[in-house]
């Protein structure tokens, strides 16, 4: 049977000089051909270091969030007050955008992760890599899944070095057992299923190079997507395969039945707190050490029946100055905030070699949008926390707005809002952040995107 590593995948040029755009000092040619699937009797187990990425759609009410002092001696507002008991271990960031995505509010959840430019009509376009693929490719190659994507509601976060979207997996069940369920086939039927689907992309993938001669450019492109994320199934089949004989985790009665519970989107607390749970358990167990989450969708999502609003999330976050919209929209962001701040609470209470869950793991929550209801996307809602093993510091709120803005006043809304549309320092790049979590995490690179450098204010 051929394997991944015949001639026929090997990178060509344009997707070398892709591939370098994003971070010249990465081994490409390894990584991108996939030599390196995580198999244990070859791969050594290193030290974890986590990366956890959650994302919340259509901004914030940005009259009620933004804190007003800069430094450590702050005070956090309304919906951030839940992270109080954890100070000592979470920055807020204000400021940070993605300058290729200023003024185009279309997309800004699939570029959260990876900065790519997004076409001012909102039309389709080709994603570049998003942070979090390029740290499975470094901290994913000891455990059984380099990567776990995952959405409450919404599609997936993470992106491929190729800009194809990875599927994100929806159902908590379907979540439990694929970390820690017993296979229902036997080994050696798993194996020959896996060896045939291996079989079947190889015919396609041979059929496909046959016909790419005969296409036009613009089908060729599209034929080339298809085969990225051909490949992509094919490195997974491979790697499923090389964990056929390595059992998984060993779940407490209790827990499993905690979290292979049935619920729904009627049972919002619940349900999240169930995805982070579940989260929890994966890293806890090793069973990954890079996962992305959204949250709830840019279109639909995030109405929260537990506290009285059938609302969603998009519809509040337009609300035209209406005072009960803007209210809502403040609850709203005040219940996502005290889900992060149940999941650090539980990050913290699992403790590892001595020193608690939460230090060997960074925790990026935040949006691809500032102001909803104009579509700014500058200054950025954001929250970095964990890490302190990894490097960072916390316990500061980092702003990149007050010490420049001269005449920028909290109390006045129009001042909140030019801030929202456009940035006050043009240097602060959510890449730039991107960039230092890249960094603690081992990924050898100066560069990610247009980041500029990494932020020194957050490291030790």
């Amino acid at each position: 049977m051929n394997n991944m590593n015949r001639d026929s995948w090997q990178l060509n040029r344009r997707q070398l000089l892709r591939g370098a755009g994003v971070s010249l000092a990465l081994p490409l040619l390894n990584c991108m051909a996939g030599t390196s699937l995580g198999a244990p009797e070859t791969t050594a187990k290193s030290k974890p270091k986590r990366s956890v990425f959650l994302y919340i759609p259509n901004g914030v009410n940005t009259l009620t969030w933004q804190i007003e002092k800069a430094g450590k001696d702050f005070e956090f507002t309304k919906p951030l007050q839940s992270l109080e008991r954890h100070r000592a271990d979470v920055t807020p960031i204000s400021g940070l955008h993605h300058p290729k995505v200023l003024g185009k509010h279309h997309n800004c959840d699939k570029v959260w992760l990876t900065g790519a430019n997004v076409p001012s009509d909102g039309g389709a376009f080709r994603n570049s890599v998003s942070a979090d693929q390029l740290m499975a490719e470094v901290q994913g190659t000891s455990t059984r899944f380099a990567s776990l994507e995952l959405a409450i509601e919404g599609h997936s976060l993470a992106w491929s070095r190729d800009g194809i979207q990875i599927p994100a997996e929806r159902d908590t069940r379907t979540i439990f057992n694929m970390l820690f369920g017993v296979e229902k086939e036997s080994k050696s039927a798993i194996s020959r299923r896996l060896s045939r689907r291996n079989s079947i992309l190889d015919a396609v993938a041979e059929d496909a190079q046959r016909v790419n001669r005969k296409l036009g450019a613009e089908d060729r492109t599209k034929l080339d997507e298809y085969l990225t994320a051909v490949r992509q199934v094919e490195v997974r089949t491979q790697r499923a395969e090389s964990w056929l004989n390595i059992p998984k985790p060993k779940i407490d009665a209790a827990d499993e039945a905690r979290l292979t519970r049935k619920l729904n989107m009627s049972q919002v607390t619940e349900y999240y707190r169930l995805f982070y749970d579940l989260m929890v358990l994966a890293l806890r167990t090793d069973s990954t050490r890079v996962i992305t989450c959204m949250i709830c969708s840019e279109s639909n999502g995030g109405a929260i029946p537990d506290i009285g609003i059938s609302q969603a999330r998009h519809g509040l976050s337009h609300h035209n100055g209406d005072p009960e919209q803007l209210r809502r929209l403040t609850e709203t962001d005040t219940f996502l905030v005290e889900q992060l701040s149940y999941f650090l609470d539980q990050l913290k209470a699992h403790t590892e070699e001595g020193q608690p869950l939460l230090d060997t793991t960074q925790v990026l929550w935040g949006s691809g949008m500032a102001y909803g209801h104009s579509h700014g996307n500058a200054n950025l809602p954001t929250i970095l926390a964990g890490g302190r093993a990894l490097g960072h510091k916390h316990g500061q709120h980092v702003d990149f707005n007050l010490p420049k803005i001269g005449k920028y006043n909290v109390a006045d809304a129009n001042g909140h809002y030019r801030v929202c549309s456009r940035p006050v320092d043009g240097d602060a790049r959510l890449s730039n952040l991107l960039l230092t979590m890249l960094q603690r995490v081992d990924v050898e690179t100066e560069q990610f995107q247009d980041s500029l450098g990494a932020i020194s204010a957050i490291v030790k």
